[in-house]
């Protein structure tokens, strides 16, 4: 029954073999790979106009043309320089690849948990955006927004467990549906502003009085919550190995689009916002205010556009879902989180990330009550450290290796790393009390916990890690096995772990402890009618402590064990066939189970007999 759930849900097994056909192309790594990037408008120019107008008013519209024109320049500066770590780092992890193999493990790991951080903030801002779309449309479904968020986000990891190449087919139509919807926007938009004039007039006294209030301060507040839309830069060199050969060329070929539309975009709804003077209102987004103005509130045209945006919030997680389980497929493989991040599930998706990353931010989601604005200032703080990590890691890099022609590369990067440390500094100054200081707190905890994995890891591998004159550890012939088998009652369980035992070849000890006399007496007669010569060893337990002794037991015959001999215990252990009776049975030899393989020289056997109902 869960075999074909599990097929009907995300599909039948695809064999390793065809990895390569899993992988993405130029056309379906667009839209999967940037639109985390592209969707950060939709509420990027709302963030600075947040910031803007209750200070400004209607005189915020010429600082948010400014402001946008930065993004767009750091945009820029930023694309170049990925093309170089795409170059150099085809195997993807962007960031941590790029800081560990230049700035050392700690500031590796200081970019990967920046990214992780990012990560689940993309699906829990993008998906709550999303939400916030859709119930601008239609305000009746707004008491619903919490839950609606959570059914997109489990419909994403859905989607993405049925495999990288499906759920680009599945979810990237959506992204190509918005970017042409909204274009078009731009478009009339701005033939209708400049050219005929339809846009609303404004008291000109109202604007030269609250512009003498600009400060440099707000300038750098609002630019600091319009880098939002920079998030998802990075995510095309994260992903270099989901692309199809010859990746790096369809990799950049990405990148350079994902920057050609997100200031096509960006920029045309920045305008949009400040030639129609749109407001800030809580219920109502600035694109449908845009939309509103252009095509009407009833208009076909409005609802596409709504229905569109919501869609590209949504699939935007598509980007997270992506990039977090190749790095933590990487991290898993360097040893710095649990190994099985590192093993692709049936459909070759890193399975473990998509489900990790699904639970936090559903989490998120609830606990910040689905709201955008309570979750924004939480998201752009980690992708800014992990921007100038990278960067500072490529300038490095080149000035270190002073490889071909290094030297306007690591001017590139050097300019990128300045930028984004400035930036960096401004986000984290003018969010940290609207609630970047979590972050800032998190990432060394994560960088903590990954550096405890590690070591745990290596003290597993130094333990279990053959010496020079390993073949000392391995026998010349075989010694003698000692056999502990205890039993409370003599039953068809108990026979056939002792016809198990019976093949191991060693000494066999019977083991009874005794704690109701009568009992024990009953125990012995059925014993003798087995007719078998194997020791029955009784032992009192005048408190009943059954588990204690036992153990104890254990301990005593392991240290009379020689070198290189064992001490096995076969336990049997049935089997029912109904889950909810297992509380009924086994309950004794699980908690034995569970101490004494922590027992160096003790191997334990569990025995399993079937109970027919």
């Amino acid at each position: 029954m869960g075999k074909k759930l599990k097929s009907l849900l995300i599909g039948n097994a695809i064999r390793s073999t065809d990895s390569e056909s899993e992988k993405y192309s130029v056309l379906w790594g667009l839209p999967i790979l940037s639109s985390d990037a592209i969707s950060s408008v939709a509420y990027a120019c709302e963030e600075i106009l947040i910031v803007l107008l209750p200070v400004l008013g209607t005189a915020s519209y010429g600082p948010l043309m400014r402001i946008a024109g930065a993004i767009i320049g750091l945009l820029l500066i930023l694309t170049f320089s990925y093309r170089q770590t795409i170059d150099c780092y085809p195997h993807g992890g962007g960031s941590y690849s790029v800081a560990s193999d230049n700035l050392g493990k700690v500031p590796g790991l200081v970019a990967a948990a920046s990214l992780s951080i990012d990560y689940v903030m993309t699906v829990a801002v993008s998906v709550t955006s999303g939400t916030a779309a859709i119930t601008s449309a239609f305000p009746e479904l707004l008491p619903y927004h919490v839950q609606i968020t959570l059914a997109c986000i489990a419909l994403l990891t859905l989607g993405n467990l049925r495999g990288i190449r499906e759920s680009s087919h599945l979810f990237g139509v959506p992204t190509y549906l918005f970017i042409v919807s909204i274009l078009v926007m731009i478009v009339i938009g701005l033939v209708k502003a400049l050219i005929f004039h339809q846009v609303p007039q404004v008291n000109p006294g109202v604007v030269q009085t609250q512009a003498e209030t600009v400060s440099v301060f707000l300038v750098l507040h609002a630019f600091s919550s319009g880098c939002t839309a920079l998030t998802g830069v990075e995510a095309v060199s994260n992903g270099v190995p989901n692309f199809r050969k010859p990746s790096q060329k369809h990799a950049k070929s990405v990148l350079s689009l994902l920057a050609l539309l997100v200031l096509l975009i960006f920029g045309g709804v920045c305008a949009l916002a400040a030639l129609y003077h749109v407001p800030h209102k809580a219920n109502i987004t600035v694109v449908a205010q845009i939309a509103i103005n252009i095509f009407g509130q009833n208009s076909v045209m409005f609802f596409v556009i709504q229905f569109t945006t919501a869609l590209i919030l949504i699939m935007a997680a598509n980007t997270a879902f992506a990039d977090l389980p190749m790095l933590l497929s990487l991290l898993a493989k360097d040893g710095f989180v649990a190994r099985g991040f590192a093993s692709r599930g049936a459909r070759l998706s890193f399975s473990g990330g998509i489900i990790l990353l699904f639970i936090v931010s559903s989490v998120l989601v609830v606990v910040f009550r689905g709201d955008t604005h309570l979750l924004i200032p939480l998201y752009s703080v980690g992708v800014f450290i992990s921007f100038t990590l990278s960067q500072g890691g490529m300038f490095k890099r080149w000035v270190t290796r002073k490889e071909g022609k290094w030297r306007h590369k690591a001017l590139i990067n050097g300019l990128g790393a300045v930028t984004t440390a400035v930036t960096c500094i401004i986000v984290a100054a003018n969010k940290f009390f609207d609630g970047a200081w979590l972050v800032l707190i998190l990432i060394p905890l994560l960088v903590i916990l990954m550096l405890h994995i590690r070591r745990h890891y290596d003290r597993v591998r130094d333990d279990l890690s053959i010496p020079e004159n390993g073949s000392e550890m391995v026998l010349s012939r075989p010694t003698e096995n000692y056999i502990v088998l205890p039993v409370q009652s003599i039953n068809k369980s108990f026979v056939k772990a002792l016809n198990y035992a019976m093949t191991l070849g060693g000494v066999i000890e019977i083991y009874h402890i005794s704690t109701d006399n009568a009992r024990t007496e009953h125990l012995k007669e059925q014993y003798q009618e087995l007719h078998v010569d194997f020791p029955l060893v009784i032992e009192e337990a005048p408190y009943r402590n059954v588990n204690e002794v036992l153990l104890r037991h254990v301990d005593r015959r392991q240290k009379e064990l020689q070198e290189h001999q064992m001490l096995t215990v076969v336990l049997p252990q049935f089997v029912i066939k109904n889950w909810w009776h297992n509380a009924l049975h086994n309950q004794t030899s699980l908690r034995l189970k569970s101490h004494m393989i922590r027992m160096r020289n003790v191997a334990v056997i569990t025995i399993p007999y079937i109970i027919q109902e």
